[in-house]
C-alpha cells in the first residue's frame, strides 16, 4: 500500500475530510488542557467531567432529539454545574476535590443513562457515549473551531497563573482571587473541550484525545510549551492514523483513534527520551560503565 493509497479516502470522500478536520482542530484545542491536567495531577478529573456532561446531553436529546445545539447547551450546563458544585463542596467541607468530583460524576452518569433510556434506544445511547466522528457536518466543525478559539484566548489570559500553580501551588493560595480565577477558568475550558470532543468521539472517548497525547508528550520533553506542541502533534497523528485504520479495516472510528493514541503512549513509555524505561536503563548502564 502506497502513501497515496493511505490518503485516498480523504481525497475521495467529504465525510472523511470533515472527520479529519474536526479531529485536527480538536487536537490543537485539547493539547494544552490535557498537559495542564497532567501537570496539576487532575487527569482523572477529565475522565470524571466527561461523564458529568452526560445528563445535560441526555436532557437536550430528550427535548430536541439528536440536535447539536440542544445537546451542546445541555452538556455545557451540566459540566459547569458539576465542576462548580464539586469545587464548592471541596472548599466548604473536609472532602478532597477528587472525592467530591467522583461523587457528583457518578450521580451524573447514572442520571444521564436513565434519561437516555427513558426515550431512546441502545443505539442512541451508544451514539451519545461513543460519538460518530464520520458524521460531523459543517455546523459541528464550526462549533469545534469556536471552542478551539475560546480555548486559545483563555489560556493566553491565565497562562502565567496556571504555570505558577504547577510550579508552586501554595503561591496562588495566598494570591487573592488569582488562584480561584485560574482554577474556574481552566475548569470551564475543560468542560467546553469535552463537549466539543463529545461531538466527535462521544462522552466516554473525548477525554482520551485530551489525556493520552499529553501523557505521551511528557516522555519527550520537560518544557510546558514543548509538551503542548508534542501533545498536539501526537493527537493529530493519532487522529489521521485512526481514521485510516477505521476506513481500511472497518473499525469504529472513535475507538480506532484512541487505540492509536494508546499505542503511541506505550511506545513513549518505553522509548521516550525523558524518563522512558529503555532510555533510563541505557543511561544507567552508561553511567555505571
Amino acid at each position: 500500500m502506497t502513501p497515496i493509497d493511505l490518503i485516498q479516502p480523504f481525497i475521495d470522500f467529504a465525510f472523511m475530510r470533515r472527520a479529519l478536520s474536526g479531529c485536527l482542530i480538536l487536537s490543537l484545542s485539547t493539547a494544552p488542557v490535557g498537559v495542564f491536567l497532567m501537570l496539576r495531577r487532575l487527569s482523572l478529573t477529565g475522565d470524571a467531567m466527561a461523564h458529568a456532561i452526560l445528563p445535560g446531553a441526555a436532557c437536550g436529546y430528550l427535548l430536541a432529539g439528536l440536535n447539536l445545539y440542544a445537546m451542546t447547551a445541555g452538556g455545557i450546563v451540566a459540566g459547569l454545574v458539576v465542576a462548580t458544585l464539586s469545587s464548592l463542596v471541596a472548599r466548604a467541607t473536609p472532602l478532597k476535590e477528587d472525592t467530591s468530583l467522583a461523587t457528583f460524576y457518578l450521580m451524573s452518569l447514572a442520571l444521564g443513562v436513565i434519561m437516555v433510556s427513558l426515550r431512546g434506544s441502545s443505539v442512541d445511547l451508544m451514539h451519545i457515549l461513543f460519538g460518530s466522528v464520520l458524521a460531523l457536518d459543517d455546523t459541528a466543525l464550526a462549533f469545534i473551531a469556536t471552542i478551539a478559539s475560546i480555548t486559545i484566548v483563555v489560556f493566553a489570559i491565565v497562562w502565567r497563573l496556571l504555570v505558577m500553580e504547577c510550579i508552586d501551588p501554595g503561591f496562588l493560595r495566598v494570591l487573592r482571587g488569582g488562584g480561584a480565577t485560574a482554577h474556574f477558568a481552566f475548569m470551564g475550558v475543560m468542560v467546553l473541550n469535552l463537549v466539543a470532543g463529545y461531538q466527535a468521539l462521544g462522552t466516554l472517548l473525548s477525554v482520551g484525545l485530551m489525556v493520552l497525547p499529553a501523557a505521551a508528550a511528557r516522555f519527550w520533553t520537560r518544557r510546558i510549551g514543548g509538551m503542548i506542541a508534542a501533545a498536539a502533534a501526537i493527537a493529530m497523528l493519532s487522529s489521521a492514523l485512526g481514521l485510516i485504520l477505521s476506513y481500511f479495516w472497518r473499525l469504529p472510528s472513535g475507538p480506532a483513534i484512541i487505540a492509536v493514541a494508546s499505542a503511541i503512549y506505550l511506545a513513549s513509555v518505553l522509548a521516550g527520551s525523558v524518563g522512558g524505561v529503555l532510555t533510563s536503563r541505557l543511561a544507567f548502564r552508561h553511567r555505571s560503565g
